[in-house]
Protein backbone atom coordinates (compact mmCIF):
# COMPACT_ATOMS: atom_id res chain seq x y z
CA UNK A 1 0.00 0.00 0.00
CA UNK A 2 1.08 3.58 -1.11
CA UNK A 3 0.80 6.21 1.95
CA UNK A 4 -0.19 10.16 0.35
CA UNK A 5 0.53 13.03 2.07
CA UNK A 6 -0.63 15.77 -0.07
CA UNK A 7 -2.68 18.89 0.85
CA UNK A 8 -4.30 21.60 -0.25
CA UNK A 9 -4.47 21.17 -4.45
CA UNK A 10 -2.50 18.15 -4.64
CA UNK A 11 -4.88 16.77 -2.02
CA UNK A 12 -7.89 17.27 -4.62
CA UNK A 13 -6.07 14.73 -6.86
CA UNK A 14 -7.12 12.26 -4.42
CA UNK A 15 -10.85 13.11 -4.47
CA UNK A 16 -11.73 13.21 -8.30
CA UNK A 17 -9.64 9.72 -8.70
CA UNK A 18 -12.11 8.50 -6.07
CA UNK A 19 -14.87 9.92 -8.33
CA UNK A 20 -13.53 8.22 -11.55
CA UNK A 21 -13.21 4.61 -9.30
CA UNK A 22 -16.32 4.98 -7.61
CA UNK A 23 -17.75 5.41 -11.37
CA UNK A 24 -15.75 1.90 -12.39
CA UNK A 25 -17.80 0.45 -9.52
CA UNK A 26 -21.33 1.52 -10.40
CA UNK A 27 -23.73 -0.67 -12.23
CA UNK A 28 -23.68 1.98 -15.68
CA UNK A 29 -20.33 3.34 -15.23
CA UNK A 30 -19.28 6.20 -17.66
CA UNK A 31 -15.40 6.36 -17.96
CA UNK A 32 -14.94 2.82 -17.08
CA UNK A 33 -11.77 3.93 -15.45
CA UNK A 34 -10.12 0.40 -13.89
CA UNK A 35 -6.74 1.57 -13.96
CA UNK A 36 -8.24 4.20 -11.47
CA UNK A 37 -10.26 2.07 -9.03
CA UNK A 38 -6.90 -0.25 -9.13
CA UNK A 39 -4.92 2.85 -8.07
CA UNK A 40 -7.26 3.70 -5.28
CA UNK A 41 -7.27 0.22 -3.70
CA UNK A 42 -3.26 0.67 -3.80
CA UNK A 43 -3.47 3.60 -1.73
CA UNK A 44 -3.53 4.02 2.15
CA UNK A 45 -5.65 6.96 2.38
CA UNK A 46 -9.48 7.04 4.22
CA UNK A 47 -11.07 8.21 0.71
CA UNK A 48 -14.73 8.36 2.62
CA UNK A 49 -13.27 11.69 4.49
CA UNK A 50 -12.62 13.80 1.30
CA UNK A 51 -16.31 14.53 0.12
CA UNK A 52 -17.00 12.56 -2.76
CA UNK A 53 -20.20 10.15 -2.38
CA UNK A 54 -21.68 7.96 -5.38
CA UNK A 55 -23.89 10.98 -6.84
CA UNK A 56 -20.72 13.72 -6.25
CA UNK A 57 -18.65 11.31 -8.40
CA UNK A 58 -21.15 11.70 -11.02
CA UNK A 59 -19.38 15.87 -11.55
CA UNK A 60 -16.01 14.19 -11.67
CA UNK A 61 -16.95 11.70 -14.94
CA UNK A 62 -19.38 13.69 -16.24
CA UNK A 63 -16.64 16.46 -16.75
CA UNK A 64 -13.85 14.01 -17.48
CA UNK A 65 -16.04 12.54 -20.32
CA UNK A 66 -16.54 14.98 -22.89
CA UNK A 67 -12.24 15.81 -22.54
CA UNK A 68 -11.52 12.34 -22.87
CA UNK A 69 -13.59 12.45 -26.14
CA UNK A 70 -12.23 15.35 -27.48
CA UNK A 71 -8.62 14.77 -27.05
CA UNK A 72 -9.47 11.39 -28.78
CA UNK A 73 -10.68 13.00 -31.50
CA UNK A 74 -8.07 14.94 -31.89
CA UNK A 75 -5.18 12.21 -31.52
CA UNK A 76 -7.46 10.20 -34.87
CA UNK A 77 -6.36 13.20 -36.52
CA UNK A 78 -2.85 13.91 -35.63
CA UNK A 79 -1.41 10.82 -34.94
CA UNK A 80 2.56 12.33 -34.28
CA UNK A 81 1.40 14.43 -31.65
CA UNK A 82 3.26 15.26 -28.68
CA UNK A 83 0.41 15.32 -25.74
CA UNK A 84 0.63 17.55 -22.70
CA UNK A 85 -1.17 16.14 -19.71
CA UNK A 86 -0.76 19.55 -17.40
CA UNK A 87 -1.80 19.56 -13.86
CA UNK A 88 -2.68 15.69 -14.37
CA UNK A 89 -2.71 14.46 -10.75
CA UNK A 90 -3.31 10.69 -10.40
CA UNK A 91 -5.54 10.99 -13.67
CA UNK A 92 -4.91 7.94 -15.85
CA UNK A 93 -6.17 9.82 -19.09
CA UNK A 94 -3.33 7.96 -21.12
CA UNK A 95 -4.48 4.49 -19.77
CA UNK A 96 -8.16 5.42 -21.09
CA UNK A 97 -7.38 6.69 -24.52
CA UNK A 98 -4.08 4.29 -25.08
CA UNK A 99 -2.72 6.50 -27.55
CA UNK A 100 -0.99 5.04 -30.79
CA UNK A 101 2.98 4.19 -29.53
CA UNK A 102 3.32 7.45 -32.69
CA UNK A 103 1.80 9.92 -30.07
CA UNK A 104 4.27 11.01 -26.91
CA UNK A 105 2.45 12.22 -23.82
CA UNK A 106 3.80 14.10 -21.02
CA UNK A 107 2.20 14.13 -17.81
CA UNK A 108 3.14 16.62 -15.39
CA UNK A 109 2.53 17.75 -12.00
CA UNK A 110 4.41 18.78 -8.98
CA UNK A 111 7.16 16.32 -8.48
CA UNK A 112 5.93 14.16 -4.82
CA UNK A 113 2.55 14.06 -7.08
CA UNK A 114 4.92 12.42 -9.99
CA UNK A 115 6.82 10.17 -7.76
CA UNK A 116 3.34 8.21 -6.40
CA UNK A 117 2.08 8.51 -10.20
CA UNK A 118 5.37 6.41 -11.11
CA UNK A 119 4.46 3.78 -8.20
CA UNK A 120 1.31 3.30 -9.18
CA UNK A 121 1.10 3.48 -13.04
CA UNK A 122 3.25 1.43 -15.20
CA UNK A 123 5.45 3.12 -17.62
CA UNK A 124 5.20 3.19 -21.50
CA UNK A 125 7.42 3.86 -24.16
CA UNK A 126 5.63 7.02 -25.37
CA UNK A 127 4.66 8.35 -22.14
CA UNK A 128 7.20 10.49 -19.84
CA UNK A 129 6.39 11.72 -16.46
CA UNK A 130 7.58 15.11 -15.39
CA UNK A 131 7.93 16.44 -12.22
CA UNK A 132 7.30 20.30 -11.69
CA UNK A 133 4.87 22.70 -10.99
CA UNK A 134 3.11 23.81 -14.40
CA UNK A 135 3.93 27.36 -14.22
CA UNK A 136 7.60 26.79 -13.64
CA UNK A 137 8.16 26.90 -17.34
CA UNK A 138 11.80 25.68 -17.39
CA UNK A 139 9.58 22.23 -17.94
CA UNK A 140 9.24 23.23 -21.33
CA UNK A 141 12.41 22.65 -22.52
CA UNK A 142 12.09 18.83 -22.23
CA UNK A 143 9.38 18.28 -24.82
CA UNK A 144 9.92 18.43 -28.28
CA UNK A 145 8.11 21.14 -30.49
CA UNK A 146 8.26 20.54 -34.00
CA UNK A 147 4.95 18.12 -33.76
CA UNK A 148 1.29 19.26 -33.20
CA UNK A 149 0.36 19.43 -29.55
CA UNK A 150 -2.69 18.76 -27.60
CA UNK A 151 -2.63 20.38 -24.05
CA UNK A 152 -5.23 19.01 -21.73
CA UNK A 153 -5.77 20.58 -18.43
CA UNK A 154 -8.55 19.34 -16.27
CA UNK A 155 -9.39 20.62 -12.76
CA UNK A 156 -5.80 23.13 -13.30
CA UNK A 157 -7.24 26.29 -14.30
CA UNK A 158 -9.05 27.62 -11.74
CA UNK A 159 -6.22 26.59 -9.41
CA UNK A 160 -3.02 29.38 -10.87
CA UNK A 161 -2.98 32.65 -10.34
CA UNK A 162 -4.44 34.58 -13.58
CA UNK A 163 -1.46 36.21 -14.50
CA UNK A 164 0.19 32.49 -14.53
CA UNK A 165 -2.56 31.35 -16.26
CA UNK A 166 -2.21 33.65 -19.39
CA UNK A 167 1.59 33.64 -19.17
CA UNK A 168 1.56 29.82 -19.61
CA UNK A 169 -1.34 30.32 -22.28
CA UNK A 170 0.88 32.65 -24.17
CA UNK A 171 4.01 30.49 -23.78
CA UNK A 172 2.53 26.85 -24.83
CA UNK A 173 1.18 28.78 -28.44
CA UNK A 174 4.31 30.59 -29.07
CA UNK A 175 5.99 26.98 -28.81
CA UNK A 176 4.57 24.63 -31.00
CA UNK A 177 3.25 25.36 -34.75
CA UNK A 178 -0.19 24.34 -34.19
CA UNK A 179 -2.48 22.59 -32.07
CA UNK A 180 -5.20 22.77 -29.41
CA UNK A 181 -6.26 23.87 -25.62
CA UNK A 182 -8.64 21.53 -24.03
CA UNK A 183 -9.35 22.36 -20.14
CA UNK A 184 -12.30 23.40 -18.26
CA UNK A 185 -13.08 27.17 -16.62
CA UNK A 186 -14.70 28.59 -13.34
CA UNK A 187 -16.82 31.31 -13.54
CA UNK A 188 -15.66 34.48 -11.23
CA UNK A 189 -18.73 33.44 -9.25
CA UNK A 190 -17.76 29.86 -8.68
CA UNK A 191 -13.70 31.40 -7.57
CA UNK A 192 -16.42 33.41 -5.33
CA UNK A 193 -18.44 30.38 -4.46
CA UNK A 194 -15.33 28.34 -3.95
CA UNK A 195 -15.83 27.42 -0.19
CA UNK A 196 -19.41 25.56 -1.62
CA UNK A 197 -17.15 22.88 -3.20
CA UNK A 198 -16.63 20.35 -0.56
CA UNK A 199 -13.58 18.48 -1.96
CA UNK A 200 -11.51 21.81 -2.29
CA UNK A 201 -12.74 22.71 1.08
CA UNK A 202 -11.88 19.76 3.06
CA UNK A 203 -8.52 19.63 1.38
CA UNK A 204 -7.43 23.39 2.30
CA UNK A 205 -7.20 24.78 -1.10
CA UNK A 206 -7.51 27.91 -2.60
CA UNK A 207 -8.69 28.76 -6.29
CA UNK A 208 -7.99 32.17 -7.66
CA UNK A 209 -8.23 32.18 -11.64
CA UNK A 210 -12.40 32.84 -12.58
CA UNK A 211 -13.25 33.54 -16.34
CA UNK A 212 -16.69 34.25 -17.27
CA UNK A 213 -16.54 34.03 -21.17
CA UNK A 214 -14.36 31.84 -22.45
CA UNK A 215 -13.90 34.43 -25.17
CA UNK A 216 -11.16 35.98 -23.08
CA UNK A 217 -8.47 33.91 -24.03
CA UNK A 218 -8.54 34.48 -27.64
CA UNK A 219 -6.56 37.84 -26.72
CA UNK A 220 -3.49 34.77 -25.48
CA UNK A 221 -2.96 33.47 -29.31
CA UNK A 222 -6.45 30.84 -28.91
CA UNK A 223 -9.36 30.50 -30.88
CA UNK A 224 -12.26 28.89 -29.22
CA UNK A 225 -13.79 25.98 -31.06
CA UNK A 226 -16.02 24.61 -28.81
CA UNK A 227 -17.60 25.30 -25.47
CA UNK A 228 -19.82 23.54 -23.21
CA UNK A 229 -21.08 24.89 -20.31
CA UNK A 230 -22.08 22.57 -16.97
CA UNK A 231 -25.77 21.66 -17.78
CA UNK A 232 -24.02 20.14 -21.27
CA UNK A 233 -21.10 18.30 -20.90
CA UNK A 234 -23.40 15.00 -20.42
CA UNK A 235 -24.46 13.68 -24.20
CA UNK A 236 -28.11 11.64 -24.13
CA UNK A 237 -26.09 8.35 -23.69
CA UNK A 238 -24.49 9.07 -21.01
CA UNK A 239 -27.61 10.83 -19.72
CA UNK A 240 -28.90 7.00 -19.78
CA UNK A 241 -26.79 6.43 -17.27
CA UNK A 242 -26.80 8.55 -14.41
CA UNK A 243 -28.73 8.17 -11.76
CA UNK A 244 -32.17 10.38 -10.74
CA UNK A 245 -30.51 12.35 -8.43
CA UNK A 246 -27.87 13.69 -10.91
CA UNK A 247 -30.40 13.75 -14.14
CA UNK A 248 -32.41 16.44 -11.73
CA UNK A 249 -29.21 18.53 -11.17
CA UNK A 250 -28.27 18.62 -14.75
CA UNK A 251 -32.44 19.67 -15.31
CA UNK A 252 -32.19 22.39 -12.84
CA UNK A 253 -28.68 23.93 -14.56
CA UNK A 254 -31.14 23.90 -17.45
CA UNK A 255 -33.86 25.82 -16.03
CA UNK A 256 -30.79 28.58 -14.17
CA UNK A 257 -28.41 29.12 -17.02
CA UNK A 258 -26.93 31.41 -14.80
CA UNK A 259 -25.97 28.76 -12.52
CA UNK A 260 -24.54 26.19 -15.66
CA UNK A 261 -22.32 29.01 -16.52
CA UNK A 262 -20.11 28.66 -13.05
CA UNK A 263 -18.19 25.89 -15.23
CA UNK A 264 -17.52 25.32 -18.48
CA UNK A 265 -15.64 22.67 -20.74
CA UNK A 266 -13.60 24.51 -23.75
CA UNK A 267 -11.55 23.76 -26.72
CA UNK A 268 -9.36 25.88 -28.56
CA UNK A 269 -7.14 25.56 -31.53
CA UNK A 270 -3.85 27.79 -31.97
Amino acid sequence: MEKVHFTEEKATNLATLYGRALDYRSAHPILGDKAADDAVRRIDYDFTKIGISGDRAASVVLRAKPIDDWAAEYLRDHPDAIVLHLGCGLDTRFQRLAPPETVHWYDVDYPEVVELREKLYPGAPNHTNIGSSVTDFGWLGQVPHDRPALIVAEGLTMYLKPESGTELVRRLVARFPSGELICDLFSRTAIRMQKLNAPVRKAGATLYWGVDDPHELERHGLTLVSSLDAAHWATPEVLARLGPVTRFQLRLLKVIPALARTAHIVRYRF
